[in-house]
């Protein structure tokens, strides 16, 4: 088997040092800086202990962060990597709050496997996994689905964001010729209905977008190096945002290239939910405690009236299921 290793971004929306570095920038138009960014749900914890519990099969962790850590992490623990953005970002794109910026250079860590799966710190594992719901046949597996961006999405900057993805791969990809050379993949019956999606899209000479799963990406390093070859300019540009604007691109892009080159494994969409935290709280607590499904995102959002009430709630969910310490915890 190859080695699989983890990746995952966390910051500490807290820290004063961070907050006073934050500062001395300006958030300007189109730009998000939003306090649900960087605001912590104190339920980091439960991520290592379902990776342990889980997926424990993972080579490598690599804990991406500004410089802080979480108190009760255990730095030393053999698995864990920790990696500061100084120590893979260039000079010029440093201090950045954009994970954007972030996102696109992960190929950069250093010993990162050529396999590798990004999870934001809001996506979980709460049930058995193995290597090959994320890689098979050396292959990422993911959900290749075509569909618009819906009218009301675009006062989403992320929706904005999504459409700079799907504009650029355009540019590059002829649509009715990618969907030739992988029509097995595009119309695999693991999608289910949401297959109908690819067909009712066919007419359409580009390509719209692609649905939004929010779930842990799998990746291949030589994908982000032929994407950088061919787009150096653009993506320097979007680096060099201090801040995540909807001018951007992100880590989709990737995932797109993939679906464009044929290089993925289709993979069902029951493998994870997401929801967002203030909207969907029951379905939150009924997920996590049923665990059905094997990983779940939740969502921060302005719209979460109490936070401290919510927080418990979610934090006494995990408990559970994952009520014991992990090895990555002192």
């Amino acid at each position: 088997m190859n080695k699989i290793d983890f990746v995952i971004t966390w910051v500490d929306g807290d820290d004063p040092a961070w907050q006073k570095e934050r500062a001395q920038y300006a958030v300007g138009k189109g730009m998000d800086a939003s306090v649900c960014r960087y605001r912590d749900w104190n339920n980091l914890q439960y991520w290592f202990r379902g990776v342990e519990k889980f997926a424990p099969w993972v080579n490598r962790i690599y804990f991406v962060t500004w410089g802080h850590v979480p108190s009760w992490l255990n730095i030393n623990h053999k698995k864990l990597q920790i990696v500061r953005h100084e120590e893979f970002l260039p000079q010029e794109y440093l201090p950045t709050f954009n994970i954007n910026a972030i996102e696109l250079n992960l190929h950069r860590i250093q010993g990162l496997s050529e396999q590798f799966v990004f999870f934001n710190d809001d996506m979980f594992i709460i049930r058995r996994m193995h290597p090959e719901d994320f890689f098979k046949n050396g292959l990422p597996r993911d959900c290749c689905i075509e569909t618009a961006v819906a009218q009301d999405d675009f006062n989403n900057p992320f929706a904005h964001i999504l459409l700079n993805d799907a504009a650029l791969v355009n540019m590059h990809f002829a649509k009715r010729e990618m969907i030739r050379k992988n029509w097995k993949k595009w119309f695999h019956p693991i999608y289910g209905l949401n297959m109908l999606r690819n067909v009712l899209m066919l007419p359409y000479g580009k390509f719209s977008g692609f649905k939004y799963t929010h779930m842990p990406s799998p990746f291949l390093k030589k994908t982000y190096q032929r994407l950088w070859n061919e787009e150096q300019e653009i993506l320097d540009s979007v680096c060099r945002n201090k801040f995540r604007t909807v001018f951007d691109l992100n880590q989709y892009v990737i995932k797109y290239w993939q679906y464009m080159e044929g290089m993925y494994i289709p993979q069902s969409l029951h493998i994870g939910r997401f929801y967002t935290i203030g909207k969907d709280d029951d379905m939150i607590q009924r997920t996590l405690r049923g665990q059905e499904r094997k990983m779940i995102c939740l969502n921060d959002d302005m719209c979460v009236k109490d936070v401290e009430k919510t927080k418990w709630d979610i934090i006494e969910a995990f408990e559970t299921v994952l009520p014991e310490k992990s090895s990555y915890e002192r």
